[in-house]
Formats: structure tokens, sequence, C-alpha cells
């Protein structure tokens, strides 16, 4: 099935699921957040084999992942988290603390440590300005939207019209 892409929506969220957003492509990056960086390292989660080399060669082209070399004869490539790659281990652990609360089952995930203490680590949100930590409460959550693009279609307009163009997902307000 053909998805409708994201990456020209006015919204960083939807442009980053256009990246990340099929379901086993965080899967391959926690994986190399672990330290996979063969093709047979990722396949330990059980994912086909056209499927992670579809994700692998997106995650590459995105500059999520470096492909190197490390064997010749047959040639081989390892796959080598970027630092665009690395900037997904708050969301990776975002993930995982959402998951712990919210879903049911046995917890073999990894384990963000503090080095220095060995204590786990949180996922908080607090102001750039002050540093106060912060709940959902004291958040503000507001839409941006420019002077400029007042007399263009909103987001949901703009997703609505390709989902009608391409027949695969309709949106209502």
């Amino acid at each position: 099935m053909r998805h409708t892409s994201l990456a020209s929506l006015p919204c960083p969220v939807a442009r980053t699921l256009d990246v990340i957003g099929e379901w086993w492509t965080l899967l391959i990056v926690r994986d190399a957040l672990l330290g996979a960086r063969r093709f047979d390292d990722f396949k330990a989660t059980g994912i086909a084999d056209n499927i992670l080399s579809a994700r692998l060669k997106k995650l590459v082209d995105e500059g999520i992942f470096k492909r190197q070399p490390y064997q010749e004869r047959p040639e081989r490539h390892e796959y080598l988290l970027t630092e665009k790659g690395q900037g997904l281990a708050l969301v990776i652990g975002a993930l995982r603390s959402w998951g712990r609360e919210w879903t049911r089952g046995n917890d073999l995930s990894l384990r963000a440590s503090h080095q220095a203490c060995g204590h786990e680590i949180s996922i908080t949100a607090y102001c750039k300005e002050c540093g106060q930590p912060l709940t959902l409460d004291e958040v503000l959550l507001e839409r941006i939207s420019a002077p400029e693009t007042a007399d263009k279609p909103s987001a949901l307009d703009a997703l609505s019209e390709a989902a009608d163009r391409s027949g695969h997902l309709h949106a209502r307000a």
C-alpha cells in the first residue's frame, strides 16, 4: 500500500513521520542504538529481508545511517548511526517510557541509565529558558500560523487534498 507523503506539510511532526513513521523503522534504530550494525543483526527482530532492505535504504538516503563496507568478497556493509540518527535516542526513550506505562507485557527493552551514578534516566520536558521541569498542565500548546500563509490551505486541507488524489487517506476536521 502506498502512503501519501507528509514531507511537504508545514509541521515537523508530519515531516518526521514521513522519515521514521513506518513501524519497523524505529525498531531498526532501537537495535542500532543497542549495537546492531549488520544486516543479520537487524533481522533478529523478525523483519523480512525485503522490508529490512527497503527500510535500511531509506534510512541511509535520509542520513539516519551511513553505510560502510566491512568485507570485500563477498561485499558486505554495516550500518552506522549518524549524528542525525543518534538524535532519535530520545524519541526511542520517550516511546519506551510511554509503552512501559500504557501497554502490558514483558519488558526486555533497552534501559537507559546515567553512566556516573547508574540510575535509570527519565525523559522530562523542561523550559529551555529557566530550566524548570514541566508537567503537561503547565504547557500551552498553540498552533503556529504565519501571516503570509493565511490564504494558503491548512496542513489538514493539504493532507486531505493529497489523499483525495491518491485515494488512500481521508481526514476530517
